[in-house]
């Protein structure tokens, strides 16, 4: 796409784990979607179903999810289900963030500790990187849609995150004036992982991506770049809105 992407607004605003933890959470208060118990109960059903780490469990457990979604669907928000966005996009499944940001994390040069810098490719409704913003130092989320890329920022300016920095224009391209990142993960799947996220991901970093093949079919792919070169595991079937080019 020839046009060139808006600079960020800054807003102040492996295998599949197996073992379920006991997971730490605040005090549950109230019976609303703004208590801690919803959330709670939803946490915990992702550690039921093997997310393992803590870190990750802790940060679905602080952002409020409902406030993400239409409100006709709010009440929908913490049950494992992708939800529509509107201008044909969805919010992921709450087990489908967990796992692809655990699987960040699980990186070599991470192993379960704070992320630096990371690119998320799809901001959508904003909500993967407010997740993103709690296990990592600094969240780039690049956003190809006009109408989420002003929806996402609405929702993440009164969070006041001021180390995420949202931006319009085409994820293929990923942004160049972040990197180099020390993890990519990416919202829509196409046949290939661009070779610009592999430029800009940093020696020791992960992407996680889904990666479609030439049926159609996607599945979660893991890139680590070391020293030698890249390493490419492909992870189990998944569903993600298709990758494409350009701005809109």
């Amino acid at each position: 796409m020839k046009e060139r992407p808006s600079f960020p607004a800054k807003l102040d605003t492996g295998s599949k784990p197996t073992k379920p933890k006991t997971v730490p959470t605040n005090t549950a208060t109230g019976f609303g979607l703004d208590s801690s118990t919803v959330r709670a109960r939803m946490v915990q059903k992702l550690a039921q179903q093997g997310i393992e780490d803590t870190g990750v469990l802790e940060a679905m457990g602080r952002i409020e999810r409902h406030r993400f979604v239409d409100s006709a669907l709010a009440n929908q928000a913490y049950e494992d289900t992708s939800l529509p966005i509107g201008l044909g996009q969805t919010i992921s499944k709450p087990n489908v963030v967990a796992r692809m940001i655990a699987l960040l994390r699980e990186a070599p040069g991470v192993q379960g500790q704070m992320m630096g810098r990371v690119l998320e490719i799809g901001t959508g409704c904003g909500y993967q990187a407010a997740v993103l913003s709690l296990v990592a130092r600094e969240v780039y989320s690049i956003e190809r849609l006009r109408g989420l890329h002003d929806k996402a920022r609405e929702n993440l300016r009164p969070m006041r995150l001021p180390n995420v920095h949202v931006i319009f224009g085409d994820g293929m391209l990923g942004y160049a004036k972040g990197a180099p990142y020390s993890a990519i993960i990416a919202a829509a799947g196409g046949e290939a992982i661009p070779q610009t996220w592999m430029d800009q991901l940093a020696v020791g970093g992960r992407i996680v991506a889904p990666m479609q093949d030439a049926s159609g079919q996607q599945a979660l792919v893991v890139i680590d770049k070391t020293a030698q070169g890249l390493k490419q595991v492909l992870l189990e079937p998944v569903l993600f809105v298709p990758l494409k080019s350009g701005i809109a």
